[in-house]
Order: C-alpha cells, then structure tokens, then sequence
C-alpha cells in the first residue's frame, strides 16, 4: 500500500511538471506572440518589471498616435517601420530582394552594387508594392459565436461565420477607404476584426550590395553568429491629402501617424528588448499526429523537390550573369529559405524529441477528459478525429504538395501557361465577349511582359522534366495528372523527349509566339499547345486533390477546435497566447546570449571583425568589398562605432517566426536599435515548441545599418531625416 502510494503519488508530481513545462505555453515571460490591444491585460505589468518605460498605450491606442502607427505590411509577407515624418521606411535586404531584382540588369546591377537614391527624385516607383497600416483590432467573438450552435458541422458553422464576418467587414469600413478582416484565433474558439489602410506608391530608396545585405547566404542562413547586413530602405508616398494612391509623379511623401526614434545607445545583455510586427504562422498547438506528418511527409518532401531544382538553378546562375540576376530571386526568396528550414525543422524535432513531447501532452489531455462526464461528451472525440483526419488525408496532401511544387512552382512553362486558362474559358463562350477576351487578353500580356522578363528557356528545359520525372517516380499512379497518358503512351515515360517536344511547339515557350497570339488569341491554339495541356491536367489534378482534402478537414477543424478548448480550460489559471496568423504581434525578451551544446558559448553580438574573418574571395556567399574592407582597416565608423569596434548583429530571446522579417528590435524607451531578421538553427521546431534556452531572434544592429549608409554609401541625407537618439 505505501509503496502503490508513493508510486502514485510520483506520478502525480510527475504529470504537474509536465503541465507546467510543456502545456503551459507563458511557463517563460519572453515566450508568446501577443494581440496588443489585450498588452495592457495581460502583458504590460511583466514588461515593466523586466524594465520597459512605457504604458500599453504607446504601443497600441485608436486614440493617438501610437508605436502600431509605425508598423506595416510589406509588401504580402514582411514587416516594415517608418523612421522619419517623410514616409521613409527601412526592411530587411531580403524582404526588398525582388524588388531590387526587378530593377538590376547587367548594365545597373543593384543587387551587386547596390543602389542608393540620393535625391527624391532618383528614388524608384515599384507597381504592385504596398505597405499596410493597421487601425485599430476588435474582439468579435461574442458576434461571431453567437449563432452557432452545437449541433452544427463544420460546414454550417463556417457558412454562419462567414455571413457574420461579412457584415462586420462592411460596417467598419462603410464610407472610408480602409480594408477589414475578420481572423479565427485559438482554433477558431475566439474571432478578431482587423481594419488596415493599404498604400500603393512606395518607392525604394536604397540598398546595400548583397555582399553586405546577404553576406553569408544559404550557408549562414538560419545560423548564429551572423554577419549580414539585411536592410533595405523605402519611401511611402500619397496624394496631397495624405490618402493611399497610385504611383503618380505629383504624390508626396507620407506623414505617418507615428514613426520610431533611431537609437545609436546600442544594448547590454539582459536588456530590454521588444519586437512587432507581422509573424506568419505558428502551431504551437498542433498534435504529434500532426508532428510525425511533417517528419515523414511535409518536410522530405520539400526538401527532395526544392533540393533538385536548386542544384540545377544554381549551375545555370553560375554560368551566366544574366541568368543569375533573372534567377536570383526565385532561388534565394522563392526556394532555398524554406528547403533549408524544413531540413532544420526536421533535426530540431527530432533532436528535441518534439513528438514524443506531444505524445505526453495529450496523454494529460485524455486523462483530464476521463475524469468528467460532461468533459468526456464535450471533448472526448477531439484527439480521434484529429488523429483520423491527418491519417486519412496522408496520400492526398503528399499528392497535392507534389502538384504544387513540381508543375506550378517548379515548371515555369506550366506554371504561365495556366494564366491564360480565363482566357481560354472566355473564348469558348457560347456568345463571345470581346470586351472581355480583350481585357483578359490585355493582362495576360503584362504577365507575359513580367515572365519573360526573369525567364531563360534554357533553364526550365533542364528543370522542367526532371521534375515531371520527379513527380512521377514519388506519386503514386492514382495521382497521375491527364498529361501524363500522353507521356506514357507516345514517348514511353520518357519526359525528356516529351519536354523537348513541349518546349519546341509550345507558343509560351517563345515570346515572338506568344505575341502573336496575344494579337488574335484563339482557343483551338491553346487546346493544341502542349504547356496548355499539361497545365489544365495539373490544375484539374490540383483542384480534385484539394477538394477532397476539404472533405478530411472537416473533421481535424471539429476536432483541433475542441483540443484547444479543452488545454485551455484544463489550465484555466494560466495564460494563453493564439498562434500567429499574418496579423500584428508584439513579443518581448532580452538581449541575451546562448549555449547551443556541451562546452559551446554563442556571445549575444558580432562585429565587423568577423565579416573580415569570413572573408572568401572564391565564394559569393563571402565576398567583402574593397570598401568595407577600407573602412574596417582605418577604423572610420563615424558616430556608429564603439571604442574602434563596429557592431553588426545582435541576439534577443524574442519569440519570433517568418513574417517578423524586418520587424523593428525596440529598447526600453522606444526606441529602435535593430531589425529582426532570422531565427536560429538550434531552435528550428520553434514554429510547433518555444525553446527558452535555445531559441533566438537574429538582428542586424542599426548602428551597423547607419554606419553603411553614411560611411559605405556616402548617403547621409537619409540619417538626416531620421531622429536620432545618441
């Protein structure tokens, strides 16, 4: 008896720490992605005792100015901030690449030079760029959730919340300009109504050379210590009364409603720091149902794929200036991030035994429903239908990845060619309408223009059939898009021959072919064109794929949306935070520094010391220009430096995930002091579980950004702009 007591009651202990430690996602002041209109509830008295000088309401507030005014969304996957009363707004290199891509040629190449706008006038309009301001958030939930009953499906529930969203979208932005979305958090158990105000003429302004704003590439990417330089500048501009336009010669810079002090204090460890911005997506309360599907088919996947067509991308980029400027941006923004994210989310899962860490969560999670009958019918079901639906939908969403990746990323050919399927729909109308064919004619066209423009035919020749090869020696038969009979029946699997054929005939092969059937489009030329073919087989296998996957949803969106209920009732004293999901968040930490393994210290700052030490003048990835290299050896780093060091990039324990690229590191007085840029490699499976001892946000400090604007690029007209805390 007392030896079955004290077994029980080791368990008992056992499972408290593991809620402590493992469910409780706050166990940690710094961890957590947080809404800021809830900052002065929740968090604002934590950041304080950690040394922050300001109220919740200079950060967010709808009734003055306020840090949120400085914020934006640029572009549709980063995060921006204004830093002077001239609409000028810095990013990260990375986030602008293809911005300065489309603007390099041979003759102009900004992404080796750089490019730096000395007067406004010289300052470059981008078509198509925005930046997003956000007005004000509002917890909907009670409207939301009113009509939804509990005998609702999934299907009834979403077409309810959907009539309800609508009708809160068009109230708040009756009679204005501004745009509104309503977004589910914590698994759709609570909704938030987001109104943002979107500019259209942002022009670039500057930007180092990739020798310093990518300075350590592919193989420093995801790693600490860091050496990169990644910023880029902006200018928003709007008409003369202040309101979003076009891009247009009489426009003038903005006046934001608020914009950062540029500090040049610099940071010690353990201070404050405090990141904001636009985070993409976490899961931080996905299953290890979930888990083992990213190890066993997300990620390999990704990785076989993107791996291939990288190594033939780069050959050609190597070979050809030309081609690497056409390429640079599909290969470094469009593939090589996330392959190589996916083979350190892997090693991070595995090595930090996430799954099995899951695995003990639910464990609890079951035994706390078992105990009561009313939490046994409510949430009883919640694990087995997330369980069934990952299980079920495992052929189908490998499937889908595959079509995606392969023919409408990967192919080129394939991928342009389903543009003009509107088009092709349009001309087959029973009554044809001109005035549409034209107009669907007309922007086929422009994307004609923008694809040749950073395309090489030689190149997809290569990639295209290895990865229709690809594609089919990894599906499964079933998954076979159309084309592919084809393929079998008239050039016996061969997709070499089948692509040589393609890439012959095909009028979207050749720009002198394609304009002519712009001129008079007809829908027989495109029924015969093979490229056509092949990419309405794809879509149709697409779209098949992706309906069905709905089908399986229905049960893990039943199910994820009780599992999160109930981990947050079975710990109903603690805090909980949603996951990101692309709208703001503020997260806050410390300057601090790591050790990664046994014996191992990663300092919390580097300097331009080692950009010198890693020099490699046989290597892009390395390459230091005699410039910079003049400037560290005399030592003339302006106001910037300290004690004849030049810092470059600084650490904090932020909790950050993709999207946060060029977010603003803010001290304790609001002042800005860096730009968030990466995460590390130790921490990779921080999307699914923070890491407290290892997770960390990688920053470029603003003094190194200051020092390459005034001293590198002689530009100091923009600092002069800024306002400068010293």
């Amino acid at each position: 008896m007392i030896s079955n007591f004290i077994t029980n009651m080791k368990k008992t202990l056992f499972l408290a720490v593991l809620i402590l430690f493992t469910i409780n996602p706050v166990s940690k002041a710094d961890e957590g992605m947080w809404l800021l209109s809830l900052i002065q509830s929740l968090n604002i008295d934590t950041m304080q005792a950690m040394g922050f000088n300001l109220t919740a309401e200079d950060i967010y507030s709808i009734n003055k100015s306020s840090m949120k005014d400085a914020i934006v969304i640029f572009g549709d996957g980063c995060t921006g901030e204004m830093i002077s009363e001239d609409g000028l707004l810095i990013t990260n290199h990375h986030c602008g690449f293809d911005i300065i891509q489309s603007h390099s040629t041979i003759e102009n190449n900004y992404l080796e030079n750089g490019f730096w706008a000395m007067n406004r006038n010289e300052e470059l309009p981008n078509p198509g760029l925005t930046v997003t301001f956000l007005k004000s958030m509002q917890d909907v939930s009670d409207l939301v959730l009113a009509n939804l009953g509990k005998e609702m499906n999934e299907y009834q529930r979403s077409e309810i919340i959907e009539v309800v969203s609508d009708s809160l979208i068009s109230k708040a932005t009756a009679g204005s300009h501004f745009n509104a979305v309503v977004e589910p958090v914590f698994g759709g158990n609570s909704y938030y109504l987001f109104v943002y105000e979107v500019y259209q003429d942002v022009r670039l302004v500057g930007a180092p050379p990739t020798s310093i704003g990518k300075f350590g590439s592919d193989t420093d990417n995801w790693m600490w210590p860091r050496h990169t330089g990644d910023f880029s500048m902006f200018r928003v501009y709007c008409d003369a009364d202040g309101n979003p336009a076009k891009y247009h010669p009489d426009n003038i810079p903005l006046k934001p409603g608020h914009y950062l002090p540029v500090s040049t204090k610099g940071y010690q460890s353990g201070d404050f720091a405090m990141v904001l911005g636009y985070p993409g997506g976490t899961d931080r309360y996905m299953t290890s149902f979930e888990v083992k599907e990213l190890l066993e088919i997300t990620n390999p996947n990704r990785i076989k794929i993107r791996g291939l067509r990288q190594d033939i991308l780069w050959e050609d980029m190597m070979a050809d200036e030309k081609i690497y400027i056409q390429y640079a941006d599909k290969y470094f923004s469009g593939s090589t991030n996330y392959y190589k994210y996916s083979i350190g989310q892997n090693e991070g899962l595995k090595r930090l035994d996430v799954y099995e860490k899951k695995q003990q969560e639910e464990e609890l999670f079951t035994r706390w429903v078992n105990e009561n009958d009313n939490r046994l019918e409510k949430y009883g079901e919640a694990l087995d239908l997330i369980k069934r639906s990952v299980e079920q939908r495992a052929p189908y969403e490998s499937a889908l990845q595959y079509t995606y990746e392969c023919f409408f990323t990967a192919a080129e050919i394939i991928n342009f060619a389903y543009e003009a399927t509107l088009l092709h729909n349009a001309l087959l109308m029973e009554a044809e309408n001109a005035i549409l064919i034209d107009s669907l004619a007309t922007e086929l066209k422009k994307a004609g223009d923008a694809f040749y423009k950073n395309y090489n035919v030689s190149t997809d020749m290569k990639v295209t059939p290895a990865m229709l090869a690809l594609f089919y020696e990894n599906v499964p038969s079933d998954f076979h898009p159309e084309f592919f009979n084809t393929v079998r029946t008239k050039h016996k699997n061969d997709f070499w021959r089948f692509s040589e054929r393609m890439f012959k005939t095909s009028l979207f092969a050749d720009p002198e072919k394609f304009a002519k059937f712009i001129e008079q489009p007809a829908a027989s030329d495109l029924e015969k064109d093979l490229a056509f073919q092949a990419a309405r087989s794809a879509l149709e296998l697409y779209s098949e794929l992706y309906y069905t996957l709905l089908y399986y949803d229905i049960d893990y969106e039943r199910g994820h949306r009780l599992y999160v209920e109930g981990l947050m009732k079975m710990n109903d004293k603690n805090v909980f935070y949603p996951d990101a999901n692309f709208t703001m968040r503020m997260t806050y930490g410390t300057v601090r520094d790591y050790y990664p393994r046994d014996a191992v210290h990663y300092e919390y700052y580097t300097t331009l010391k080692g950009v010198m030490e890693k020099e490699d003048p046989f290597s892009m990835e390395f390459a230091v220009s005699e410039k910079l290299k003049e400037l560290y050896n005399i030592k003339d780093y302006g106001n910037y430096g300290l004690n004849d060091v030049m810092p470059v990039c600084f650490i904090t324990n932020n909790d950050i995930t993709g999207g946060y690229s060029g977010s603003p590191v803010i001290d304790a007085d609001g002042n800005l002091i860096g730009l968030a840029f990466d995460g590390n490699w130790e921490a990779m499976s921080s999307d699914i579980v923070y890491e407290a001892d290892l997770q960390r946000c990688i920053c470029v400090d603003i003094r190194y950004i200051l020092f390459v604007i005034d001293k590198y690029a002689g530009a100091s007209h923009l600092i002069d702009e800024m306002k400068l805390v010293r």
